[in-house]
């Protein structure tokens, strides 16, 4: 049988976002096994975490525990990372290796080197690179040499957003091939025809129903800068106004902490993990998201498909998903001022509200999951032969 590896930096990432790639594999015939840090790092609870292992071994997946850091000092979990993921590579002689985050990703392909002599074909997924336009010198100077020597070791690398593909078409031409796929696929029809109780669903949560509510989804850490939007509605001082966040982080505590200072600690709700974040972003009106850097945003394309307007940061990704008063608002990422009087624009006009969401849901059909997996069956089809 055909075997192939889908590794990933933690738990969550396979289970939110690589699952269909794995049954795409088996219904091509692989036997597929998992590699990622089971333990900790990842976006959902460790009872989900947990559970999905449980899946996954249930279903006669072969699992592999790699303690994968997000950080680069973390030089013991690097080692062995790269010892466990070489000692798979060379001993189970996998037809595909599919990987990816900055730090696995370059693990990975470094210890396939030999497995790639005896062909082992090595896919590198960029849901987005370190170094971006925006990005730290820092970010230029350590990340940038290192995805450009690794390219060399790439059968096909994957992009996900526009700016993303233009440095890997200009400067990773060590790699074999290089693609882009429009992000990993949200079922567009199934969030789009969504129905819910709205008026029961706000009562569940205590908020309002005659408030605008405006909801961000995602980790609660400075990257997906939160505090630019409870910032934001300080200076409105409207209580009429509702900030949901979806998703834990360690900036729980500090974000309550803001709110509370900030006199909006009955508008602004962390809800931490969520299941239920479709029905979410049914109830509300409008989408934030402020992030400081991106690949191309699942959440985002989320609440396209949910058919809300959105006002978000002007980077790589976002810039691919909403044009600036067709989609929304696209603001520089830190301006407290700008997001402030988008919100209010967009609070008060509910028929822009509406021109705003129809234009999100024509424009993401081409991210539905049937397209992706087209375009993702194809290039396992293009690699192997």
């Amino acid at each position: 049988m055909k075997k192939a590896l889908m590794m990933a930096h933690v738990a969550s990432m396979i289970d939110l976002f690589n699952m269909d790639n794995i049954h795409i594999l088996q219904d091509m015939g692989y036997e597929v096994d998992v590699a990622c840090n089971f333990e900790y790092g990842s976006v959902t609870s460790k009872q989900r975490v947990s559970e999905f292992k449980k899946e996954l071994v249930t279903q006669g997946t072969n699992v592999y525990h790699i303690p994968v850091p997000r950080s680069i000092t973390a030089i013991g979990n690097i080692i062995e990372s790269y010892r466990i993921i070489k000692q798979l590579a060379n001993s189970k002689h996998y037809d595909v290796v599919h990987c990816q985050s900055p730090i696995g990703g370059v693990i990975t392909r470094l210890a396939c080197k030999r497995a790639r002599k005896h062909g082992t074909k090595v896919i590198y997924v960029a849901h987005g690179f370190h170094f971006y336009k925006g990005a730290s010198i820092k970010n230029w100077m350590l990340f940038y040499p290192i995805e450009k020597y690794c390219a060399r070791y790439t059968d096909y690398l994957i992009t996900m957003n526009q700016e993303d593909y233009n440095i890997a078409i200009n400067k990773f031409n060590k790699a074999k091939q290089i693609g882009y796929i429009p992000g990993v696929g949200i079922n567009v029809q199934e969030i789009s025809n969504a129905n819910i109780d709205i008026v029961r669903k706000r009562n569940e949560l205590g908020i309002p129903v005659d408030s605008i509510v405006i909801v961000s989804v995602g980790e609660l850490n400075k990257n997906k800068n939160h505090e630019v939007i409870i910032r934001s509605l300080a200076m409105l001082n409207n209580t009429d106004i509702h900030y949901i966040i979806c998703g834990k982080g360690p900036l729980k505590d500090y974000l309550i902490k803001l709110s509370r200072k900030l006199h909006l600690a009955q508008n602004v709700h962390i809800l931490g993990y969520r299941t239920d974040v479709i029905e979410i972003l049914k109830l509300s009106d409008i989408f934030a998201f402020p992030s400081k850097r991106e690949g191309l945003s699942v959440s985002l394309m989320e609440a396209m498909a949910a058919g809300l307007p959105v006002v978000c940061s002007e980077i790589r990704g976002n810039i691919d998903l909403i044009k600036d008063g067709e989609g929304g608002y696209v603001i520089s990422k830190n301006d407290i001022n700008r997001y402030s009087q988008a919100i209010k624009i967009m609070s008060e006009g509910k028929e822009l509200r509406y021109k705003m969401a129809c234009n999100n849901k024509n424009k993401i059909d081409k991210m539905d999951l049937k397209n992706i997996h087209s375009i993702m069956k194809r290039i396992y089809q293009m690699i192997i032969s």
